[in-house]
């Protein structure tokens, strides 16, 4: 028993492991995460729907989207954000590897008639030979990433724009990194179930590495007839840092504001997005 708890309370090193697909592709929790997506009052797997709302209409404005635009949407979950910009008659194409909310976007799209490809794929293996005015990457999705997987997403992102395209994503800020504190917690059927349909017991551990400026909640579920454990990485960076890895890549920040809204930036803000070009455009 001790060893097993020596195991569960273990440090990994930062990227160690990638588990991002026990998340999404499990049948149970794609079941729990769909329902954060749809539930359109709360900030979990999506934002809430009055953001997502004014989030679309700032981006149609300042990206100048019409019906001759095409938009990537990389981890488009259930469409949330496809969905509204293909009712104004954009050309989208959505990537993400829960088999279930892509199900449910391409019953929306279906049912209403939109003009959506949804790609049922890990985004890191996402190959086209189209071309895009914009690829997005939201609710900082691309702090679930180690830095190799950055790098490749970054490549990936110059090669499917168009000569004069854009990539909006949004961060977690160096802020949000000095709120969180280590912890460990223990709880019977963690989460109000959210990891199993039978009785578990969950722990969690947060570990904080300052010097590369990541926090790791790692979750172990043991159940009656297995013990498994989720890697929740959340890389946070500073602006001079993103831009750095942006420019590797052959990028240009544009601009900068506090969300992908279009809100004002603020360095004390918790995230912050970022609006990139190519740097030979």
């Amino acid at each position: 028993m001790f060893e097993k708890l020596e195991r569960i309370n273990e440090r990994p090193k930062p990227f160690q492991f990638y588990t991002a697909s026990d998340l999404w592709t499990d049948e149970h929790t794609s079941k729990q995460m769909l329902s954060y997506h749809l539930n359109e009052a709360i900030d979990l797997s999506s934002r809430n729907a009055e953001f997502i709302n004014r989030s679309v209409e700032w981006i149609v404005s300042k990206f100048e989207i019409g019906k001759d635009s095409t938009i990537a949407d990389f981890g488009c979950g259930p469409g949330l954000y496809a969905t509204r910009l293909a009712k104004l008659g954009v050309n989208v194409t959505g990537i993400d590897f829960s088999k279930r909310s892509i199900k449910y976007a391409k019953e929306v799209a279906i049912r209403e008639e939109l003009n959506i490809s949804y790609v049922n794929q890990n985004y890191l293996e996402f190959e086209t030979e189209e071309r895009f005015d914009l690829v997005m990457m939201i609710m900082c999705d691309f702090c679930a990433l180690s830095p190799i997987q950055r790098n490749g997403v970054l490549n990936k992102f110059h090669k499917m724009l168009k000569p004069r395209g854009s990539v909006l994503l949004d961060v977690y800020s160096l802020s949000a990194f000095d709120q969180r504190e280590e912890g460990a917690a223990y709880e019977m059927n963690q989460l109000n179930g959210f990891w199993s349909p039978n009785k578990y017991y969950g722990f969690l551990n947060t570990f904080k590495y300052n010097e590369e400026k990541v926090v790791l909640d790692k979750y172990t579920i043991v159940e009656s007839d297995r013990t498994r454990q989720v890697y929740n990485w959340l890389q946070h960076f500073a602006l001079e840092d993103l831009e750095k890895e942006f420019v590797e890549a052959g990028f240009l920040i544009k601009e900068r504001h506090a969300d992908v809204a279009g809100t004002p930036y603020d360095r004390e803000s918790n995230e912050f997005a970022i609006i990139a070009t190519k740097a030979n455009a």
